[in-house]
């Protein structure tokens, strides 16, 4: 230690709060906060003031960007020459600034994120906006501090004439806190500023009849108002942005056609996500990506294919992509140097605030220099009445301080005017330069006492401010860039989606479609079937199911996993396609398979999740029930629906409302019924209860059904072909457990038992074997029999063909049934 030093030791703890207190204070007022009066950052108001001072006004010629940044850099900006390069940039590029500050020449980087040029290659300028950014700064309408060296003075505020912070917006992270000020219109904000300054008291309802909501550089819509308001009321809010979309045909095939994007998304990277969620098929309709955007706009085609539906594509980009994002809008700035979060209403009041004093000490400036020049006039004119005396005093004297002193003790004038009566030219002493003097002093007479009315009149005030502000809105103005969507936030993807009854079919390798019911006919009973779904080789059709797009599906896997889906979500298919895998719409493992479904209705209704209930069955013979509450927030990854023991899978899930009577049936021919109530409910991952007794090893359980009508009757269909309806009554009601009643004869004629349904005679039936043909009949053709018999036979079995699934279509009323005529050659056909 040399001499002199000495160390002091500090509490390690004391110091680092104290280092970190005073860095995060730096940041926050120093650095990445804008202010409010002036909207600008340390670094832009830099940036301006090197322009400034430099001379690079809009009027005078580019200089090179380095040039700019050398400037800021060694006089102002002790930091990175990168930052305020940055900074610079940002202020030139018109999908980042919504009314620019810099008009720079070069390149200046692109919405595709490409990087500018380096300095060196690009030149810049001030734009007209930025010039009114900066007027009357020469008038000490601001305070100027030291800069970062003390050589020299930056002003700490700029005078701005246009609400910068609120057309402009602005972002940064500080310590601790964050900013993100969205953009809005030049007009709409200047017509709520005189809204507001004449009438202080209006209300934020009121300032929105001027300033509607933001308006974003690269246009885009915004997409409901809930979030507007609220960022207008308390400062913080989530606005939802989409982008411009229109339809059109090009050579004969469907396109999208993208001409703004939401702000502050990058082109070239939201398209590559894009393709990249189509080619893993996560985006279905799409089958190419154009993008066409040059130099007279943004266009960017997205190709469908021919089966696609439009809307429900643009509907699934916007889900997925960032065609749709937000912005959340969190409006903290620096208020008197503290940080603060601020509403629509305080950004206007400290704008206004701002200008009031920036016109009061420009008042007083100009004031003062009027009077100063008056003072002087005052004795010019002095001179000019008494000239002959004057030369004479003047020449008489042997320096220029005699000549003053004399001019002083003779027409008692200050030492002022004196010093300009002196430095007099020669041609002042002309009869019309004279005249000039005392129409100027006239003039300047004039102004000071207007001046001093000014300073006088807080109203004067005010209405000079509005004046300016009118001027600055008649000269930058323009139309809205962002359109608004005022229903969109409660617009939902399905208002656009027409709520007709469609067939689900799932085959047994797990590939889904939906096709619409219009599409099936009606046909006899024992008629052959037509041909219906195409299947892959070794696949066929295992489950086919009736539902409406706007239902919810529940999906449960024989694992137990519940996952959730809208209808108008699955593909749509004609009868004869194979539709699409599943594992490519819900994220279902790869050993797993769909086994049952349910539609319900609205899953935020709480009144109709909290009474209803899910019922499962398991193969082993396991019931268990759960509210349907516990699967209204579903994940992507899908929810534990009920924990299946070893050997053991989830076979059926059907809704109730608690009070149903439940039946399960095995493949053996027998069938438990048990009222509902006599199982209690569980939590989502228990294992359930016993439901039914199975007659031996081989035996499973082959369907549950939960009736509430006490007028269904019982239908069970056999793996070839026979069926048989009875009375919901000839199942006497057991314990839950049991081994059950005997349902059906079952012979090796009859095969074992496939199906068990409840219907009426209002149903009509759906069949379907396992090579894929289908047989829709009408339910009241086969008429009532007793439990104990064979049934007949519903539907021809060729060959080592056998019953895949049966489902039931509810008839509608207007629905025409006829005979249908069979096409022999279609019943041959196999996949």
């Amino acid at each position: 230690m040399t001499e002199g030093e000495k160390i002091i030791p500090v509490n390690i703890d004391e110091q680092m709060k104290s280092a970190y207190i005073d860095y995060s204070m730096s940041v926050i007022v120093s650095r990445a906060l804008p202010d409010v009066r002036d909207g600008l950052k340390p670094v832009h108001r830099r940036v301006l003031y090197g322009m400034y001072d430099l001379g690079v006004s809009a009027s005078r010629p580019h200089k090179k960007s380095a040039r700019i940044v050398g400037e800021v850099l060694g006089k102002y900006h002790p930091h990175g020459d990168s930052s305020v390069y940055d900074a610079m940039v940002r202020m030139a590029q018109d999908w980042s600034l919504r009314y620019l500050l810099v008009d720079g020449q070069g390149n200046f980087g692109s919405v595709d994120g490409d990087s500018p040029a380096a300095m060196r290659y690009t030149e810049a300028r001030m734009k007209k906006m930025a010039e009114e950014i900066l007027a009357d700064i020469e008038k000490e309408t601001v305070d100027f501090q030291n800069n970062f060296d003390d050589t020299l003075q930056e002003p700490t505020v700029m005078p701005t004439r246009i609400p910068q912070l609120l057309i402009n917006g602005a972002s940064g992270i500080a310590v601790g806190m964050a900013t993100n000020m969205a953009p809005h219109n030049l007009t709409e904000v200047i017509n709520g500023t005189l809204a507001y300054i004449d009438n202080n008291d209006i209300e934020i309802d009121e300032l929105m009849e001027h300033i509607k909501a933001p308006d974003f550089p690269t246009g885009g819509v915004i997409y409901g108002y809930e979030g507007v308001k609220e960022a207008f009321k308390t400062g913080r809010g989530r606005v939802v942005m989409r982008a411009k979309t229109q339809f059109e045909e090009i050579n004969g095939r469907e396109c999208i056609v993208v001409t703004e994007i939401p702000y502050l998304v990058n082109k070239a990277e939201m398209i590559k996500k894009t393709a990249d969620l189509v080619n893993e098929q996560k985006l279905e309709g799409i089958s190419t990506i154009r993008d066409e955007s040059d130099r007279k706009g943004m266009r960017i085609v997205y190709v469908l294919k021919r089966d696609a539906i439009p809307n429900i594509v643009l509907n699934m980009l916007f889900k997925y992509t960032q065609l749709q994002s937000s912005f959340s809008v969190n409006n903290i700035a620096l208020v008197n140097g503290r940080p603060q979060m601020l509403n629509l209403k305080d950004l206007i009041h400290y704008f206004v605030e701002h200008r009031h004093d920036v016109v009061t000490r420009r008042a007083q400036f100009e004031l003062r220099k009027a009077e100063e020049r008056a003072h002087i006039l005052e004795g010019l004119i002095i001179a000019s009445d008494n000239i002959d005396e004057v030369i004479a005093l003047i020449r008489s004297s042997s320096n220029a301080d005699e000549a003053r002193q004399k001019l002083i003790d003779r027409f008692e004038l200050t030492e002022i005017q004196a010093r300009a009566i002196v430095e007099m030219r020669l041609r002042q002493l002309t009869g019309l330069e004279q005249e000039k003097l005392r129409a100027e002093y006239e003039e300047i007479m004039k102004l000071i006492n207007h001046l001093k009315e000014l300073l006088a009149s807080k109203e004067m005030r005010m209405n000079l401010i509005k004046e300016e502000l009118v001027e600055i809105r008649d000269k930058y103005g323009d139309e809205r860039r962002s359109s608004i969507e005022y229903s969109g936030g409660e617009m939902n993807i399905e208002d656009l989606i027409p709520d007709e009854q469609v067939v689900i079919t799932i085959s047994h390798a797990g590939y889904i479609k939906r096709t619409p019911l219009s599409e099936y006919k009606t046909q006899n009973r024992g008629g052959v079937g037509q041909k219906s779904a195409g299947t892959r080789d070794q696949d066929f059709l295992e489950a086919l199911y009736v539902a409406t797009n706007h239902q919810y599906m529940l999906f449960f896997t024989q694992k137990g996993k519940c996952f959730w889906m809208r209808v108008f979500e699955i593909p749509e298919g004609s009868k004869s396609s194979k539709g699409r895998a599943i594992q490519n719409l819900i994220n279902i493992e790869s050993d797993d398979k769909v086994k049952a479904f349910i539609c319900t209705q609205d899953l935020k209704d709480e009144e109709y999740i909290n009474n209803h209930y899910v019922i499962m069955a398991t193969k082993k013979g396991q019931v268990k029930k759960t509210p349907l509450e516990q699967y209204s927030r579903p994940r992507q990854n899908g929810i534990n629906a009920i924990t299946i023991k070893e050997e053991d899978e989830l076979l059926e899930a059907k809704l109730t409302d608690g009070n149903s009577k439940v039946l399960v049936a095995v493949k053996s021919g027998k069938v438990v019924r048990f009222d509902e109530a006599k199982t209690r409910p569980m939590g989502r991952t228990a294992s359930g209860v016993r439901g039914i007794t199975l007659a031996g090893d081989n035996d499973e359980v082959i369907g549950m059904i939960a009736v509430n009508d006490m007028d269904s009757d019982i239908l069970v269909v056999s793996e070839n072909g026979y069926g048989k309806r009875s009375a919901l009554e000839e199942y006497r009601e057991t314990n839950r457990g049991g081994k059950g009643v005997k349902t059906m004869n079952i012979t090796d004629k009859t095969g074992l038992l496939v199906a068990i349904k409840s219907v009426t005679d209002n149903d009509d039936l759906m069949i379907i074997n396992k090579s894929g043909l289908t047989i829709r009949m009408r339910v009241s053709d086969l008429r009532v029999m007793g439990r104990n018999t064979q049934g007949v036979k519903l539907i021809n079995i060729k060959g080592n063909d056998s019953i895949a699934a049966v489902a039931k279509v509810i008839k509608e009323e207007e629905e025409e049934i006829g005979d249908v005529e069979i096409d022999e050659n279609d019943t041959n056909q196999t996949e």
